[in-house]
């Protein structure tokens, strides 16, 4: 036991020297960027902020990083930039020279540095002689995946840190197919990024001699008008959206993000003319100015748009977060006062829009797929089934809906016609192969004018699916496990579910689990069946009611997530069901 002690306590002491020494390396550093250097003197007395900024690399993942911003290894600063820009340049030069030509698009959201990060990586790129396309302003991601098949390059950028505080930015990487790099290809990258371990001596090319000898090209308006000119294919009823959406208010919030531009050009094109942007987020803002959380999760979010909504009499509320890849909605209830609807609600009522309005049109394909990740509502699944219309379920990350659109093309074995997350992130047309918060704000606002023409609001129109296919609640707990230890404990949290296996939830018996680590279901009565996705640290549990809950670590964040997706014949029994379930989650957890 002694010696066990020792041993802990020498690594602690290792671990220590380790990160002490780092700092003190950034410290020395004659080329640190001054504001760095000045965050990094006014740390110099806090020792936990010190040790968090420096006792390990920012994690990168599939999804890319995602941190806070400031000095040190694990922050979000244009050195972290450098050297995953650097990772994926070395990955390049090993693939064939006519990769180099193709290059890679950069676009970059509202956030602080996200222009420079966007140009740091350009930099980086271009003195490994590989093109990259800039925009010259802020754009969506959506955009940039869309950029990315539009102009055949081999990668995308995307600095963004999506709907996170002001005080975090991100670093994403696209592959060729306009998606998120699938795992195999982001552990390649991932692997030449961390053997950049000096920060400091990463060769940056100099912009005008990128501009000069045309390795750097900056894009705007051109890759706009094509993108806005896909997006016109998204409406399905031009009649409806022309003749009703003149008439029908809507007011919208682009959360001081990148989304107003090309959400308000799109809103006109489709014949919506008769909206209202909030104004006082309107315009880009890192600091996030109105909100704490710029995420239309948050209801918070929502207060001006509401306020502004009473004003005008709107029928629907629409904000996206700051990248425009998530979309959440409001609506009006018959008191006048407004609802938010969770992502789930809102993928199920413009999923149910798409498949009527096909079939009503005759064109609804034979072999028509939806596709959802595997902790969305199964409120989708139950409406597909109606249509006849395959459901098939992927791993949480937008990369895999994006996997299964290439296998559909490929293979012709399905027609795409819808992709969802409950994160509030949905996918209508495949021109984009990730989330894409403008196409929905365009099909979110045709689907208002269809129940408006009706004399009803999406309100009603929720209640109605309601009715006819059963009260679906769902509920997303994240619970946030940061700084050093923070890894561990999730590691640990997991570890109980496994080998402290729950039978029962709320009185209701496990009726089989589904551990995605080991690609196997297993039932309560023993029997395991090999399940046909990639392993992943996912529990999922079904219960005897038709309940499901699952379990996952973030890919982006220190957070673990739990989900409950459950079903009642009425709303106040679902709601007295997930609130049960959640109870019971809560005390195993303990």
């Amino acid at each position: 036991m002694i010696k066990n002690l020792l041993i802990l306590s020498r690594e602690k002491e290792m671990a220590l020297v380790s990160w002490k020494d780092t700092y003190q390396t950034w410290l020395n550093e004659t080329s640190l960027e001054l504001s760095l250097k000045n965050e990094l003197q006014d740390m110099a007395t806090n020792e936990t902020k010190l040790e968090d900024a420096f006792y390990a690399p920012l994690s990168f993942g599939t999804a890319g990083m995602r941190g806070l911003l400031g000095p040190g290894i694990n922050r979000m600063n244009i050195y972290t930039v450098r050297q995953a820009t650097e990772g994926l340049a070395r990955f390049m030069d090993t693939l064939d020279e006519s990769v180099k030509t193709r290059g890679v698009a950069i676009s970059f959201d509202s956030r602080h540095h996200s222009q420079d990060f966007a140009h740091e990586a350009a930099h980086v790129l271009g003195a490994h002689g590989i093109k990259s396309f800039v925009f010259e302003g802020l754009r969506p991601t959506p955009e940039l995946s869309f950029t990315v098949r539009h102009l055949h390059t081999y990668a995308g950028i995307m600095i963004t840190a999506s709907h996170n505080p002001k005080e975090y930015n991100g670093y994403k990487i696209y592959g060729e197919d306009g998606g998120q790099m699938p795992p195999k290809e982001s552990d390649l990258i991932t692997s030449y990024v961390r053997k950049v371990s000096d920060l400091f001596n990463i060769q940056v090319a100099d912009e005008t001699q990128l501009m000069n000898d045309h390795t750097m090209k900056i894009i705007g308006d051109d890759v706009d008008q094509a993108y806005l000119a896909k997006v016109k294919t998204v409406t399905i009823n031009p009649k409806l959206a022309q003749e009703v959406g003149k008439d029908m208010k809507l007011v919208f919030t682009p959360l001081h993000g990148t989304g107003q531009m090309l959400g308000e050009k799109a809103l006109q094109n489709a014949g919506f003319t008769n909206y209202e942007i909030v104004p006082e987020q309107a315009q880009p803002d890192p600091d996030f100015s109105t909100v704490t959380k710029p995420n239309p999760e948050d209801p918070a979010a929502f207060t001006l748009a509401i306020e502004l909504g009473k004003k005008v009499n709107a029928d629907v509320l629409v904000a996206v977060d700051p990248d425009a890849d998530r979309l959440g909605t409001a609506v009006r209830q018959p008191n006048g006062e407004y609802q938010l609807l969770t992502g789930n609600q809102i993928a199920s009522v413009l999923l149910h829009y798409i498949l009527e309005a096909h079939k009503q049109a005759g064109d609804l394909p034979v072999n028509a797929a939806v596709v959802k990740s595997i902790v969305s509502t199964e409120f989708a699944t139950k409406i597909a089934q109606s249509y006849n219309v395959a459901m098939i379920n992927v791993l949480t990350g937008f990369k895999y809906i994006a996997q299964k659109i290439e296998q559909f093309e490929a293979t012709g074995e399905h027609s795409y016609m819808f992709g969802f997350e409950e994160s509030y992130g949905y996918l209508i047309k495949p021109f984009v192969h990730d989330k894409d918060a403008i196409q929905s704000l365009v099909l979110l606002a045709e689907v208002a004018a269809y129940y408006r023409s009706q004399g009803k609001t999406l309100y009603d129109g929720l209640q109605e699916l309601f009715q006819e296919y059963g009260y679906f609640r769902e509920k997303t707990i994240s619970q946030t496990y940061a700084g050093i230890d923070g890894a561990d404990q999730i590691k640990a949290l997991m570890k109980k579910f496994r080998e402290e296996a729950p039978t029962h939830f709320a009185g209701h018996a496990i009726v089989a689990t589904e551990d995605f680590s080991t690609q196997t279901k297993t039932t309560s009565d023993g029997k395991i069946v090999k399940i046909d996705l990639p392993v992943a640290n996912v529990l999922k549990y079904l219960l005897d009611d038709e309940t499901w809950i699952a379990i996952r670590p973030s890919g982006t964040e220190p957070k673990l997530k739990f989900y409950i997706g459950t079903n009642a014949e009425s709303l106040e029994l679902a709601n007295q069901k997930l609130a049960d379930f959640e109870t019971a989650l809560n005390e195993f957890i303990a």
